[in-house]
């Protein structure tokens, strides 16, 4: 680390020693030193060791997110179709069904929203690039491969991996510490495409409101952040869910349960893969109309999409327009599309 990036990155780190929060420019300063590679790993586990203990501020995850959002791998997205992206990407972290953000992804998509889904490998080996690749989708497509499936299918994956070369610099102190970092946070942020209209899940309830404040101060026009009853981060049928909304300039937060959208309650075990074959066959089970739990968590977040989107008015337009989806067969049409344009040479 250069002399001069060592001392300013220890002043901040003793900022934050000192049980003070970073200021929005001070958390720019230290993850733009961090994502430049001029930081150590022992001074990175440390600062997201803090952070992580004592909880992020909205200052601090905003000015470590118009970091990375200043070194993404952009999608080459046409402005007026940027308008109405959406995106389903969650933070993980949290038990493990099945794929359920990517399901809703194609469902949105068949319902007629255009979905720039961004997604990463799991720890499970379940994430949503592997169980993509299991159903055929080229999840390694270019950039420009991407715009043209958000065009002809409406839907596109953008693998963060490729889009994120920056991270890099914060993998060994990441994996170093074994716990959700700041990073974790940082990708649902930072979508490729530039969406500015998402359904966030998130792995704990005092996040929701903390990211959709963040969502509010870096532009969103329209967001739900949500975590599920029974600890998931995503919308679940087994109980009434937390869900902060960013909209019109404010951030509402509320609990809301399935059963008032006209989604059954039901236990979300069932619903639960056993390996990455089995996460594959729920996604190609439910888009095939097979009814049961996956089908309903899907489609309640699948709603929630819509209404982001501005294609459903309510929770309960958007459960509707989303079985129709499925059940027109619209919805698999979209994956079929996604798994055609991104393997195309």
């Amino acid at each position: 680390m250069a002399d001069g990036a060592a001392d300013h990155f220890e002043t901040l780190l003793e900022t934050a020693r000192a049980g003070a929060c970073l200021s929005q420019e001070q958390a720019r300063e230290a993850f733009s030193i961090i994502m430049e590679g001029r930081a150590d790993d022992a001074r990175i586990a440390s600062l997201l060791t803090i952070l992580a203990g004592r909880g992020e501020t909205v200052d601090e995850v905003v000015g470590a997110a118009r970091v990375m959002r200043v070194h993404v791998t952009p999608v080459p997205v046409a402005e007026d179709l940027r308008e109405a992206l959406i995106d389903t990407c969650g933070t993980g972290g949290a038990p493990k069904t099945f794929n359920v953000s990517t399901a809703a992804a194609l469902i949105a998509a068949g319902a007629g929203a255009h979905v720039a889904k961004h997604g990463n490998r799991s720890r499970t080996g379940r994430g949503s690039a592997e169980v993509l690749d299991r159903l055929g989708v080229n999840v390694n497509a270019s950039p420009q491969a991407q715009a043209r499936c958000l065009e002809e299918a409406g839907v596109c994956f953008s693998f963060a991996i490729h889009h994120h070369p920056a991270i890099r610099h914060a993998m060994p102190a990441r994996r170093s510490l074994g716990f959700p970092t700041i990073f974790n946070l940082l990708g649902p942020l930072t979508n490729p495409a530039g969406a500015r209209r998402q359904l966030l899940g998130v792995y704990a309830p005092h996040l929701t409101e903390l990211l959709a404040r963040a969502l509010l101060e870096l532009g969103s026009e329209r967001a739900m952040v949500v975590h599920g009853a029974g600890g998931l981060d995503e919308l679940s049928i087994s109980g009434a869910n937390r869900i902060s909304e960013c909209r019109d300039g404010a951030v509402n937060c509320r609990m809301e349960d399935p059963s008032r959208c006209g989604v059954r309650r039901d236990s979300i075990d069932a619903a639960a893969a056993a390996d990455l074959d089995d996460a594959a066959m729920i996604i190609t089970r439910l888009l095939d109309g097979e009814k049961g739990p996956a089908r309903e968590v899907a489609v309640l977040n699948a709603a929630a999409a819509l209404v982001v989107a501005d294609l459903a008015a309510d929770m309960a337009e958007g459960v509707a327009r989303a079985r129709e989806s499925i059940d027109s067969g619209a919805a698999c049409r979209s994956l079929n599309a996604l798994i055609e344009t991104s393997n195309r040479a």
